[in-house]
C-alpha cells in the first residue's frame, strides 16, 4: 500500500519542527513511489531525490533541482492522464506556482499541494486498481 495521507499543513508544521528532515523524506518517498506506479507504463526512472539533494544540487548550482522538479511534475501528469484522473502538475505548474509564484510569497505553498495532493490521487487509484 502506498502513501494516500499527504498534506500540506502536515508538510510544513512537521518541516518546521524536524528543521527540514521530514521535507526531504516526503519528496523521497514521493521519488520512490512515482517509479513504483509509472515506470511499467513510461519506462522512464526518476532519480531518488537525496542524489539530487545531497549531491547535485551544489555541483551544478542549483539547476539540478530544477530540472528534477520540472520533470518530476510533467511524470506526475502524465500518470494522472493515464489513469484518467484530471491532470493538475505539470511542469509549467512547477515554474509557475513554484518559481515565479514565491514572488506573491504564496506561490510555493499552491505547488507543494498540488505535488502532494497529485500523488495522493495516483497512489490511491494504484492501490485500488494496482498497475
Amino acid at each position: 500500500m502506498l502513501t494516500t495521507n499527504r498534506s500540506l499543513l502536515k508538510f510544513i508544521l512537521l518541516n518546521i519542527v524536524t528543521l527540514s528532515i521530514y521535507g526531504i523524506v516526503v519528496m523521497s518517498t514521493i521519488s520512490t513511489e512515482i517509479n513504483i506506479v509509472a515506470s511499467k507504463h513510461d519506462n522512464k526512472h526518476t532519480m531518488h531525490y537525496c542524489l539530487i539533494f545531497f549531491i547535485f544540487s551544489w555541483l551544478t548550482l542549483g539547476i539540478a533541482p530544477l530540472v528534477w522538479f520540472t520533470r518530476l511534475s510533467s511524470r506526475i501528469g502524465d500518470e494522472q492522464v493515464r489513469r484518467c484522473l484530471p491532470r493538475t502538475i505539470s511542469g509549467g505548474t512547477f515554474w509557475g506556482w513554484n518559481i515565479l509564484g514565491s514572488l506573491i510569497i504564496v506561490g510555493p505553498f499552491i505547488y507543494m499541494y498540488k505535488l502532494l495532493h497529485s500523488m495522493n490521487d495516483i497512489c490511491a487509484d494504484y492501490n485500488a486498481k494496482g498497475e
